[in-house]
């Protein structure tokens, strides 16, 4: 693994400011790397789309549809059986079935919101990079990346972050848009 040094910049223009800027302080074309990073959720992952392969604080999301559909029709029967002089003998049916659905909708408390730490696990947490426009160049020792560095932050990048990968032909392979920027 090589040290890679990455900054966000607002426009693809700056992007080949930067480019250019990188190119004429000494750092190889095949050794850059500009891209686009999607918003959270959107980064495709998995077969299905998205970055997981199931919503995030939705695990207790069945345990609280049941528990809810069932509380929710015990009620509506109770209810239902106390309107059968007005609604008929249909009464506690359709106020159990009215009960369960309105129970059911009980699962969304059980979500955890963006942000919520999900109990054991980081999963939760707010989307760790912003999306935009991307810049990385890989850097073989400490004065490469000084340079580059001082490079994008002369241009004005936005979130200059440290990662670790390789950067081959221009792609950076192994970058993990969900991965955890650390700031440089």
């Amino acid at each position: 693994m090589s040290n890679i040094i990455a900054g966000h910049f607002q426009l693809q223009d700056e992007i080949a400011d930067a480019r250019i800027a990188l190119l004429r302080a000494g750092f190889a074309a095949d050794r850059i790397s500009a891209f686009y990073v999607n918003p959270p959720g959107q980064h495709d992952m998995y077969e299905l789309g998205g970055d997981h392969d199931k919503s995030p604080g939705a695990k207790e999301t069945d345990e609280g549809v049941v528990q809810g559909g069932a509380t929710g029709a015990v009620a509506g029967a109770v209810a239902g059986s106390a309107a059968i002089p007005v609604a008929g003998p249909l009464g506690p049916v359709v106020g159990a079935l009215v009960g369960a659905h309105v129970g059911s909708l009980f699962s969304f408390s059980k979500m955890k919101d963006a942000g919520e730490a999900e109990e054991g696990s980081a999963e939760n947490l707010r989307a760790p990079r912003k999306s935009g426009m991307m810049i990385a160049v890989e850097v073989a020792d400490s004065g490469q990346e000084q340079r580059a560095l001082d490079v994008l932050r002369g241009l004005g990048a936005r979130d200059v972050e440290r990662a670790e990968g390789h950067i081959s032909a221009g792609d950076w392979r192994d970058f993990n848009p969900n991965s955890r920027p650390v700031p440089a």
